[in-house]
C-alpha cells in the first residue's frame, strides 16, 4: 500500500519515509499542502499522513478540502498541538486519526495500520486462482504463499484492483514508483517478468497489451 507523508520537516518526513519502506509499504513525501492535496486526489495514495502546521495551507485545510472533493482517502494528522478543542477541529474537518507529537513510531505504525484496516472493503483481493490480502500483503497462488518484493506487491496489487482491464505503463508508473518517475525506465518490464517467473504455470495471467500496458486475466490463457 502507497503512503503519502506530508511534512514540511524535511529531516522528519526522510525518517518517516525510511520507516514506511522498511514496513513494507510504498511511501514518498511532499511538504506543502496543495500539493498534499493534488497528490492525494490523483489516485496513486492509500492513506496520508499529514502535518498540522505546513507552509502554504494548514492540515485542517487540506483535510476539509479533501473531504468536500469526495476523496476518502484514510488521513492520519500529526500536530505538536494537543488541546482537546483542537484534536476535535482536526477530526471534525475529516481526519481519521490524531497523534500529537512527540510520538513513539510504534504509536504511528498501529495507528496508521488501524485506519488502513478501517478504509479496505475489499478485503481480500480474489483473480482466478490468486488472492491477495492487502494488509497483510500476503498473496497466494492456488494456496501456496509467494514470497514478493514491495515492489512487485504493489505492482500485482494494482494489476488485481483493476483484473481484466487493461493498465497503462503510465498509471503503473504513477501508482507503483512515484509521480516523477522516469517514464523511459525499464523498471515495469523487470518487474512485470519477475512476477511472471514467481507465478510459475500461471505466467500468462499477467498479458502484455502491445502499446497500451498490461492485464491481469482472471481466466489463464491456453
Amino acid at each position: 500500500m502507497k503512503i503519502l507523508v506530508v511534512e514540511d520537516d524535511a529531516k522528519l518526513a526522510r525518517f518517516l519515509v525510511r520507516v514506511l519502506i522498511e514496513e513494507d509499504y510504498v511511501a514518498d513525501s511532499c511538504a506543502e499542502g496543495g500539493e498534499a492535496i493534488t497528490r492525494a486526489l490523483s489516485g496513486v495514495y492509500d492513506a496520508v499522513v499529514l502535518d498540522w502546521m505546513l507552509p502554504d495551507i494548514d492540515g485542517v485545510s487540506v483535510c476539509r478540502t479533501l473531504r468536500e472533493r469526495g476523496s476518502g482517502i484514510p488521513i492520519l494528522m500529526l500536530t505538536a498541538r494537543g488541546e482537546l478543542n483542537e484534536r476535535v477541529l482536526g477530526l471534525r474537518a475529516g481526519a481519521d486519526d490524531y497523534l500529537v507529537k512527540p510520538f513513539e513510531i510504534e504509536e504511528l505504525l498501529a495507528r496508521l495500520y488501524a485506519v488502513l484496516r478501517r478504509s479496505v472493503s475489499e478485503g481480500v483481493l480474489v483473480a482466478g486462482p490468486l488472492q491477495i490480502d492487502r494488509l497483510e500483503r500476503r498473496a497466494t497462488l492456488d494456496g501456496r504463499v509467494i514470497e514478493l518484493t514491495v515492489r512487485e506487491m504493489a505492482l500485482l496489487v494494482h494489476l488485481a484492483l483493476r483484473a481484466d482491464q487493461v493498465v497503462t505503463r503510465s498509471a503503473i508508473l504513477s501508482r507503483v514508483w512515484g509521480m516523477n518517475f522516469d517514464p523511459e525506465s525499464n523498471m515495469i518490464e523487470v518487474h512485470i517478468s519477475r512476477l511472471r517467473d514467481k507465478l510459475g504455470a500461471h505466467a500468462t495471467m499477467i498479458e502484455t497489451v502491445r502499446g497500451k500496458g498490461y492485464r491481469l486475466r482472471t481466466q489463464q490463457q491456453p
